[in-house]
């Protein structure tokens, strides 16, 4: 499917959710690398649900959302260290008799030790952590978390409010759509699947009638959702890629897992096939999918993937090493010399050659 503009996406997105001419869904999970425009479409989503009754529809969680937050190191005194909540915003309005605190906690929980205090008339959170000190339990107050922690902090305060909506509590009445983007940044694999899980879980709730929008760059991440999605029968997934500004693609992932490294290849086939144009950018990508084989088959030299390969593989070593740390830019691309194109290629053939692997159609 192709669109001139995010606008449109996001109205087909809508258009899935409430079965507009299309077979309805209860969730859409998406794939799109960063850049092509996730934050702005999820604005866009938000945006449309301003002409429903009441004139907001859509829960949304992204860049903004955790931009409420802020950190306070206290640089002055060293001592009192706070995440500051931007109480302007209408995201806190009535928070404070719902007991969020507790409903935090039952998420925060499955992914840090830390013990927190909310302080709603300040704008405050006071963060500590016990720690056993010559056998004995104490309590470290004030302290400064890291920035994962923080963002599953910022994350787990994020789903405590989903569950009102999801439990219909009457302050979130008005939510029909919960649209989360990215919520994973600067989290670890461990992390990246436990969010996964707990979002899966909830978004599961039996009877649920909010509906949702996921989308994340992060490929375990969505590769988890599929498969913990994969059991409801009311979803859709999609990868969603851009050539410009003005064309957008959105292809449908049907059953079929997920696995980055495969579009990657078939990007580079498509364009060897098509005596497209090769920029030296295109050696960092084919390294890439080297380094993976070379890890998952226990190799200790990318070398050993090109078994096969007729010609100099210092050389390519030589390529590799040069465009993957000199100073070529995605954005300013330069295209490879004859040379290089040739080496290139000559790589590319005998590494899929030893590799039988089975090209998708990435791009429709």
């Amino acid at each position: 499917m192709n669109f001139t503009n995010l606008t449109e996406v996001a109205t087909h997105f809508r258009n899935d959710l409430i079965g507009n001419q299309v077979k309805e869904r209860d969730f859409i999970l998406f794939f799109a690398h960063n850049g092509i425009g996730k934050t702005r479409l999820s604005m866009e989503f938000k945006e449309l649900g301003k002409t429903a009754n009441p004139p907001r529809d859509t829960l949304y969680f992204n860049a903004f959302t955790e931009d409420l937050f802020v950190w306070n190191n206290d640089l002055d005194n060293d001592i009192n260290r706070e995440l500051n909540l931007n109480t302007n915003s209408a995201f806190f309005n009535g928070l404070q008799e719902l007991d969020m605190d507790t409903k935090i906690v039952a998420f925060f929980h499955n992914y840090a030790d830390l013990d927190f205090d909310i302080d709603y008339e300040e704008g405050k959170v006071i963060f500590s952590r016990s720690i056993i000190v010559n056998g004995h339990e104490t309590t470290v107050e004030n302290i400064k978390i890291s920035r994962g922690e923080e963002n599953l902090f910022i994350w787990s305060f994020f789903l405590a409010i989903c569950q009102l909506a999801i439990d219909e509590d009457e302050s979130y009445d008005w939510v029909r759509y919960i649209y989360i983007d990215d919520p994973i940044t600067s989290l670890d694999e461990n992390n990246a699947i436990a969010v996964a899980c707990d979002l899966a879980n909830l978004l599961k709730t039996e009877d649920i009638k909010t509906k949702s929008v996921i989308s994340t760059h992060h490929s375990l991440f969505f590769n988890v959702m599929f498969n913990e999605m994969g059991r409801r029968k009311k979803h859709i997934a999609y990868h969603l890629n851009s050539i410009d500004s003005d064309n957008y693609i959105l292809t449908t992932t049907g059953d079929t897992p997920f696995f980055h490294h495969i579009s990657t290849i078939s990007e580079l086939k498509k364009i060897i096939d098509s005596e497209s144009s090769l920029y030296e950018y295109h050696f960092n990508a084919l390294r890439s999918i080297l380094e993976k084989t070379a890890s998952f088959f226990g190799y200790e030299d990318i070398k050993e993937c090109l078994t096969g390969f007729d010609g100099d593989t210092d050389q390519f070593n030589r390529a590799l090493n040069l465009f993957s740390h000199g100073k070529y830019s995605l954005f300013s691309p330069e295209e490879m010399n004859e040379e290089y194109k040739t080496l290139f290629k000559k790589v590319f053939e005998a590494f899929t050659t030893k590799y039988k692997f089975n090209f998708p159609e990435i791009l429709s």
